[in-house]
């Protein structure tokens, strides 16, 4: 009898672990700033985007919040990754001017919403802040696609309504800092205006639960810095608005945040490369998360 109730409870406890596993959602993230098409960089556009494409397909990331890319070059990406779905617009409205882009897998997430806004004194007004190189934030509340494989019963009845439990969305920021030294100020603001937006997104409705939450991109700053510290506190803050990073590398300025119930399971500072000649200036940073309830 001892044995059959400890069988039991193996089964119990396994059977138990399975069914948690199964409630995470796991979730692969780029950041990637592009290097836009310039006519003076080595090796050009016309040689880095095949490279880029070949290495976007060995990572297989489910989103990828890419900078600096023109028209041309989020076009081409576009054309040659029709797995993805491209959103997003130039920092000075329409196709004008460098993208804030967001890929995502189609067969992966629904978008829900998507909207940008600059980092200016007036956000709302696209193209505002420095006539020369302002700066924008595009960002979207996705929901993950949850269907049921072939003869599975999936968690929706037939007569669907307002299973709100069933659906596990999340927002993503993406963006792109002001650079220089004499730009010091303009970082900071800009941590301050998405921490505050981020704090008034993270839920929908009073009848949800806290909605995870990522903010990816080039901040040309470090951690440490005024304008991290803002937006991850300095180690001693108890602000419940704060986000985490999901590695802390002191040289690095191409960061993943998040907020809210996300476990980082693996971090990569993307060494890719063609007999040494790399497809832009800056190395993409890839993580692997699971969402958890």
């Amino acid at each position: 009898m001892k044995k059959q109730h400890a069988f039991v409870a193996l089964i119990c406890c396994v059977s138990f672990f399975l069914s948690s596993s199964a409630l995470g959602q796991d979730l692969k993230l780029m950041t990637y700033n592009l290097k836009f098409a310039s006519p003076t960089f080595e090796p050009s556009w016309e040689v880095r985007r095949d490279m880029q494409i070949d290495m976007i397909r060995k990572y297989d990331p489910d989103i990828i919040g890419t900078q600096e890319g023109l028209k041309e070059q989020i076009d081409y990406l576009a054309d040659h990754l029709s797995e993805y779905v491209v959103m997003g617009e130039g920092r000075q409205g329409g196709d004008d001017d460098e993208f804030m882009a967001i890929f995502y897998k189609r067969d992966k997430f629904r978008l829900r919403e998507m909207q940008s806004f600059q980092l200016s004194e007036t956000p709302e007004i696209i193209g505002s802040g420095p006539e020369v190189n302002p700066r924008m934030v595009t960002w979207a509340r996705f929901a993950c696609i949850n269907r049921p494989a072939d003869g599975e019963a999936g968690p929706y009845p037939q007569d669907y309504r307002g299973h709100w439990e069933n659906t596990r969305e999340f927002y993503l920021f993406n963006t792109h800092y002001f650079n220089g030294r004499s730009e010091a100020l303009a970082r900071l603001n800009a941590s301050k205006l998405i921490l505050k937006r981020i704090s008034a997104l993270d839920r929908f409705g009073e009848w949800t639960a806290e909605r995870p939450v990522f903010l990816m991109g080039d901040f040309n700053c470090r951690p440490g810095s005024q304008p991290y510290n803002a937006l991850v506190g300095d180690g001693e803050s108890s602000n419940p608005d704060l986000l985490k990073n999901t590695f802390v590398d002191e040289k690095e300025i191409d960061w993943i945040l998040y907020k809210g119930a996300v476990k980082v399971l693996k971090y990569e500072e993307v060494d890719y490369n063609v007999e040494g000649a790399y497809p832009s200036d800056h190395k993409p940073i890839y993580v692997e998360v699971d969402i958890l309830d």
